[in-house]
């Protein structure tokens, strides 16, 4: 495995938040909260967990990640930058025109990025065949996709989570961002997911329920399912828009962007958690 950035995973973390701060701001683009909300899953991720080759980014043996939440890109983004597959520099070209660093995230020119998504629904799926192929096909790694609870309504996710439970693909690890905020209003008043942990074990998932921000709970996590021999699903219980108090929890910072006093006030946060 080629040799990341050494950055500790909580310093990874405060680099992603600042990063989704500063590029919403500079292209007046949405989704601030729900890239906060996964910060931290995202530098335990790339920082501790997966077998990445930066400067291969399509070496056979990475492991492969997929956003099915694609709108959070811009966390993706800032996470490629500081484990080494680009310069960090080159996130000052989000979301302007002609950038291959779009709002939703793309493939298209991304070193790292496997799969374009933001079509909710859909990233699981692709997932979950992915892993099929690399276990019929002998390949050690694995997969990993992180979902939105929101998505969670769509009923592809459920057809894939039977499937890759029937055929036991253990390489696959799901990460759900269970911030309990979508777009326009919560989980539970748009469709309720609850009992959302019993509902992935009653379809013979392995089931981890964690602080979405405890960094030694996911990782605990993650290195469980690597030893079982069922897929496994991380339900990350997070805050959306945390770090940022006042984006903390509100479903406004879905889609507002951080301007003028709020920018400030956020960066000004930023700063002192550091």
């Amino acid at each position: 495995m080629a040799e990341r950035n050494t950055l500790t995973t909580p310093d990874l973390a405060a680099r992603i938040r600042r990063h989704a701060v500063e590029m919403t701001h500079r292209g007046k683009s949405s989704h601030v909260g729900s890239i906060l909300s996964i910060a931290d899953i995202l530098a335990v991720l790339y920082g501790q967990v997966m077998t990445i080759y930066p400067d291969q980014p399509d070496h056979p043996g990475r492991d492969r990640f997929i956003l099915s939440k694609g709108h959070a890109g811009a966390g993706v983004y800032a996470a490629l930058a500081e484990t080494g597959f680009f310069d960090p520099e080159m996130l000052a070209q989000h979301y302007q025109n002609g950038s291959i660093f779009s709002g939703h995230v793309s493939h298209k020119g991304v070193p790292g990025v496997e799969f374009s998504t933001g079509s909710l629904g859909h990233g699981l799926g692709v997932a979950t065949g992915m892993a099929m192929a690399a276990k019929r096909s002998g390949k050690g790694h694995r997969v990993h996709v992180v979902l939105s609870d929101g998505e969670c309504d769509e009923g592809s996710n459920w057809e894939a989570i039977m499937f890759a439970a029937h055929h036991k693909l253990s390489n696959l690890t799901a990460t759900v961002d269970y911030n309990k905020i979508q777009s326009l209003a919560p989980v539970s008043e748009t469709l309720g997911l609850e009992p959302f942990t019993d509902k992935w074990a009653a379809f013979g998932w392995d089931v981890h329920d964690v602080d979405g921000h405890d960094h030694a709970a996911l990782i605990a996590a993650y290195e469980t399912a690597k030893t079982t021999d069922r897929p496994s699903v991380v339900i990350a219980n997070t805050t959306k828009g945390n770090g940022i108090s006042f984006m903390e929890n509100s479903v406004l910072w879905h889609y507002r962007t951080p301007q003028g006093e709020e920018y400030d006030a956020a960066i000004a946060e930023l700063e002192g958690r550091t």
